[in-house]
This record gives structure tokens, C-alpha cells and sequence, in this order.
């Protein structure tokens, strides 16, 4: 079965579902996002108190309300199909929060290790391996795509494009639909 075009923010998001809950019991709770920042301080071994944590636990937090808000539900749990309706609300509201730009710089801040500002393979195979458990073979295949202008790293703006991609565009090949494997 192929995907068409307007399957695919959805075929990502699903995807992104799925990495989320942590206990596998087909919802995302605040504990599913408080476990996503624990893995980032964790995989970075970042104190708490260090800035990037804060950052990384501030937009996790912020994040999960925004979809709570979008989703338009009385109850703390998404369904998939809710997280998928509030994600692509909220990537498109920006009277609040600007989930891909805050999120993107604050995730390209924890990745870039050696603040160079640029993200290397190694930095980004450590991000695929430690935050999201990815170990596919084709996962580095990814890095490739995000290095759109070849250099042999990722900067902090082909990171933030990806990452508006990767919620916003509807092309499977774009950089962006790497982020939870090929769509």
C-alpha cells in the first residue's frame, strides 16, 4: 500500500505516537512527554539545573498542555487520533507556542554536544540511538537528507527546516519525514 500525499504528516505523527508511550497502552499522558525530557537529560547526561534540561522540561511541558488545549478534550490523555488532530493544530497556531521553532532550537541545543553549532553524525546517531531507541540501518540515512547543504554536518537552521517539515509538509522525501523512519 502506498501513501498518498495527504497521508503523510498523519503516517509521521503516528509514528511519533508510538515512540511516546512509553507503557504501550495506546495513549500519551503527561508522563509520556515527562518521560521524553527525562530520556534527552538522561541520553545528554544533563543536570536538571543545567539550562538544555530546563529548556528540554519547559518545552515538553508546554507542549503536552498545547495539544491538551488543541485536542479540545476535558480529560489529561490522547488518543492517536487526538495527538494527531491537536499536533496539527498546534504546529499551525502560534498565538501561544511555536512548537517547531522552540522545540527545534531547544532539541538542536541538547544534540550539539561540543556547541559548534552544528550537529555531527556521531552527535546525530547518539540522538537517534539514545532519545528515540532507533538502531535501524537506514536511520543515518536520515542525517544525510537533513544535510541539505552537504557539508558532512547538520546547522542549526537545516535542523529547525526539518523539523517544520517533518510537522508540515506532506512530501515523504523531504528531510523532515526522517525524523521516525521512512515514511
Amino acid at each position: 500500500m502506498t501513501t498518498t500525499a495527504q497521508d503523510v504528516i498523519s503516517v509521521k505523527l503516528e509514528r511519533a505516537f508510538d515512540a511516546l508511550d512509553a507503557d504501550s497502552d495506546g495513549y500519551l499522558d503527561w508522563s509520556d512527554y515527562e518521560k521524553l525530557g527525562d530520556r534527552y537529560i538522561q541520553a545528554y547526561r544533563l543536570d536538571k539545573n543545567d539550562r538544555r534540561a530546563r529548556a528540554i522540561q519547559a518545552f515538553c511541558q508546554i507542549s503536552w498542555l498545547e495539544l491538551l488545549r488543541h485536542a479540545g478534550i476535558d480529560g489529561d490523555r490522547l488518543t492517536r487520533e487526538q495527538f494527531v488532530t491537536a499536533n496539527r493544530l498546534a504546529v499551525i497556531d502560534t498565538s501561544r507556542l511555536n512548537v517547531t521553532e522552540g522545540g527545534g532550537h531547544a532539541i538542536f541545543d541538547v544534540i550539539d554536544v561540543d556547541g559548534d553549532n552544528e550537529i555531527s553524525k556521531a552527535e546525530f546517531e547518539r540522538f537517534l540511538r539514545d532519545v528515540w531507541r532507533s538502531e535501524a540501518p537506514d536511520a543515518m540515512e536520515s542525517f544525510t537528507k537533513l544535510d541539505t547543504d552537504g557539508d558532512g554536518s547538520i546547522s542549526r537552521q537545516e535542523f529547525i527546516r526539518a523539523v517544520r517539515e517533518h510537522f508540515l509538509s506532506n512530501d515523504p522525501d523531504a528531510p523532515g519525514s526522517m525524523f521516525f523512519g521512512q515514511v
